[in-house]
């Protein structure tokens, strides 16, 4: 494989990633361009990147979905490569292949192993000569009633239906007794069909006490192969992470290892390259199952950057120019640990209900094991076309407990208002017991979290809030009697101030 030096990066994508993509490039002195809707004409990526170009209006399938456009861009302003971050193109298949054709490079896998690792059901198909453990259930689309309900009653109630081309939380039915089958198979396929356009969906166990820990995998043109640990992302809210850390708080080394050479013969299955995630469903015994691989950098990567030192996009970057990996599985050591909340513009009050509105206060927490990704300013609004995260922050520490302090501590730093974010969710359950403990699930928010259990935590600092202001007023009132009827401060009050 011959190596291919990249001097100018397409960004194809917007706000946070935009900007880490960037700033990996800068480092590494590659120019970058940005590409932005009407929506996005002030946004800090746009500001950012060496050259932008608008693509178009607010929608994303006439902005950052539209490929034909992007690639146009690339040709016309003599683009190397394009980095897709993560959502939007970054795992289209067609999209790999058309960039790949008019000789850019796609900082990413390749199209077939996109393509197959984007259908679950392909995926489990694929990796079944691997040896890597998986979840009772069938291998093949299921759309017969009767066929689906005696799948179910072999398996064992609960089963979960899932959409073989979903994501993202969309297209999956827990069924927990027979007479919900067919309703549930019907609402499945509908909804697979309508978000996905296919309505193929299969069934499996449905784990009752699942974690969701997932590994980070490397490999390069040349074959080589490596799996950067573990990330815990069991705190979630309709089936998206808020809550992420590396490592996890559960896994033995033995583990590690087992869970790591798994991920490992996925990636062998559609012979990978690039930075990848394998997903696996944990239960109570600490068995693990394959879930789905993405095919691309994940959101919450920076934990796994803060523990391994490792620049993943660098090594994106790296990979994509045909460089072969410059270290082996036994460099690669744990070091601390960091964890990762997602700010969104959402109300936890509201079941999570997304919010749009102007940032009026945007101050970041700064300070020792603190690392904020974001995209916004201060006074710029969120638009209600877009993924409503806001940022990512994250800190890291010698161990679980610093950096689990050091996020509380970031947390009360952080000042945003104008509108809801996730802060006092994300602060709440890293004050549970559950969290410190280690002993949670993916069930978290269902389990533990109440709406009104953050009006507690709100009426709390407000009285704080009142005393101060109180304490504020009397101090006030205290100087105004020290000043004399010409304005001027009395001599008494100078003599002690002095």
């Amino acid at each position: 494989m011959s190596e291919r030096k990249i001097k100018k990066i397409l960004v194809a994508n917007r706000g946070e990633i935009a900007i880490r993509v960037m700033r990996t490039a800068r480092e590494m002195g590659i120019q970058t361009v940005a590409i932005f809707s009407d929506a996005d004409a002030s946004s800090p990526h746009v500001k950012y990147a060496d050259e932008a170009v608008n693509v178009g209006p607010a929608p994303s399938n006439k902005s950052y979905l539209n490929m034909d456009k992007i690639i146009d861009v690339c040709l016309e302003l003599n683009v190397d490569a394009i980095h897709p971050g993560y959502g939007f193109l970054s795992e289209n298949a067609t999209f790999a292949k058309k960039v790949a054709e008019k000789g850019i490079i796609f900082i990413g896998p390749s199209p077939e192993a996109i393509e197959v690792m984007g259908d679950k059901l392909a995926a489990k198909n694929a990796v079944a000569e691997y040896d890597v453990p998986m979840v009772p259930g069938v291998n093949h689309a299921v759309a017969d009633l009767k066929e689906a309900k005696e799948i179910a009653e072999e398996i064992g109630f609960p089963v979960l239906i899932k959409a073989s081309a979903g994501g993202g939380g969309k297209g999956m039915r827990v069924v927990e007794n027979p007479e919900e089958i067919e309703e549930q198979m019907q609402r499945t396929m509908s909804e697979a069909e309508s978000a996905f356009g296919d309505k193929s969906v299969f069934i499996e166990k449905f784990i009752t006490s699942p974690r969701h820990i997932e590994i980070q995998i490397l490999g390069d043109m040349h074959g080589n192969l490596v799996y950067l640990f573990e990330r815990e992302c069991s705190i979630q809210r309709r089936h998206q992470k808020v809550i992420e850390e590396a490592p996890s708080a559960i896994l033995t080394p033995e583990k590690r290892k087992a869970m790591g050479e798994a991920a490992l013969g996925v990636a062998k299955s559609c012979g990978y390259y690039g930075a990848g995630t394998v997903e696996f469903i944990v239960d109570e015994n600490l068995d693990f199952f394959f879930l789905e691989m993405n095919t691309r950098l994940q959101v919450e990567h920076p934990v796994t950057e803060e523990i391994t030192g490792k620049d993943l996009v660098k090594e994106q970057i790296y990979i994509a120019e045909g460089k072969a990996l410059s270290f082996k599985q036994e460099d690669l050591k744990i070091i601390g640990h960091s964890m990762e909340v997602r700010v969104y513009a959402e109300n936890p009050k509201e079941n999570f209900l997304p919010e749009t509105g102007r940032l009026v206060t945007y101050k970041v927490p700064q300070g020792p094991g603190v690392r904020v990704d974001d995209g916004f300013e201060e006074g710029m609004d969120i638009p209600i076309y877009y993924d409503p995260m806001i940022s990512k922050l994250i800190t890291f520490g010698a161990n679980r407990e610093q950096a689990r302090m050091r996020m509380l501590r970031a947390i009360e730093e952080y000042d945003i208002t104008g509108l809801s974010t996730t802060l006092d969710f994300c602060a709440f359950a890293l004050k549970h017991d559950a969290f410190i403990s280690g002993k949670f699930d993916t069930r978290f928010v269902q389990t533990h979290f109440k709406p009104e259990m953050l009006d507690t935590h709100n009426e709390e600092e407000e009285q704080i809030a009142i005393a101060l202001a109180a304490y504020l007023l009397e101090e006030k009132k205290k100087t105004s009697n020290a000043v004399g009827k010409d304005g001027q401060m009395s001599k008494w009050k100078l003599r002690v101030n002095q």
